[in-house]
């Protein structure tokens, strides 16, 4: 269980401070589909960043399984998100130089997995091992994104608008290739959007506005990638 302790976040100092987060608490269950949502500058993207340890809160706490990484070394704390966790963006973030099988590489190697062709293969880019990104389309960079992410085996996945850029076809494939996954391997997937339609996959969805908490709820019956609207 991932468990958010009073986290508050602002940024700048003086009058043109920002205040991101306001004191959030939230629990994030083992397994669950998690969504938060919230229009631009409500603090969803704020909260993702602190809850999977790519910024620390100004205070609060963090704690995975009692464990508070907020506490933990730069080290530590560099270790654990090569470990447990891992990130899907909007922004692909490929190296450019590098082909689909050594960008994915580079997310297998972290933990050792030798096999992460499979996940490769298992998102549709086998036949395209050696295609550079600039040789590939939007969707196949993001699903490159996502076999990278997926090949270090976490147990924890944060998305952050992964179908911002894409066409409704192909958002729809990574949402239904992400929803598959999940069931089959039985990690946590925490994913920030502003559309209340992709809110409707979730097991929970969390709302917020101005940097707080407004609603949290469960859907009673999760819809897949092909029955919500768009």
């Amino acid at each position: 269980m991932i468990e958010i302790l009073k986290a508050a976040k602002t940024y700048g100092s003086g009058e043109s401070a920002t205040v991101a987060l306001k004191d959030v608490s939230l629990k994030i269950n083992d397994g669950d589909f998690t969504v938060l949502l919230g229009a631009s500058g409500s603090g969803k993207s704020t909260l993702l960043h602190i809850v999977s340890g790519l910024e620390c809160p100004d205070s609060g706490s963090v704690n995975y399984d009692g464990v508070d990484i907020t506490a933990l070394s730069d080290d530590k704390l560099t270790a654990f998100r090569k470990e447990k966790v891992g990130f899907i963006f909007q922004q692909y973030y490929l190296l450019p130089n590098l082909n689909v099988d050594k960008n994915v590489k580079m997310g297998a190697d972290l933990t050792r997995n030798r096999n992460y062709r499979e996940i490769i293969e298992a998102v549709g880019l086998g036949e395209k091992l050696y295609k550079m990104p600039s040789e590939l389309s939007g969707g196949e960079q993001q699903r490159v994104s996502i076999a990278r992410a997926l090949a270090k085996k976490p147990q924890v996945l944060f998305l952050d608008e992964p179908t911002g850029a894409l066409d409704e076809e192909t958002g729809r494939q990574v949402l239904d290739y992400i929803c598959s996954l999940q069931k089959e391997i039985g990690f946590s997937v925490v994913m920030v959007t502003h559309n209340s339609n992709i809110a409707e996959m979730a097991n929970t969805v969390v709302k917020m506005n101005s940097g707080k908490i407004t609603e949290t709820y469960r859907n009673d019956i999760r819809k897949n990638a092909r029955q919500i609207g768009w």
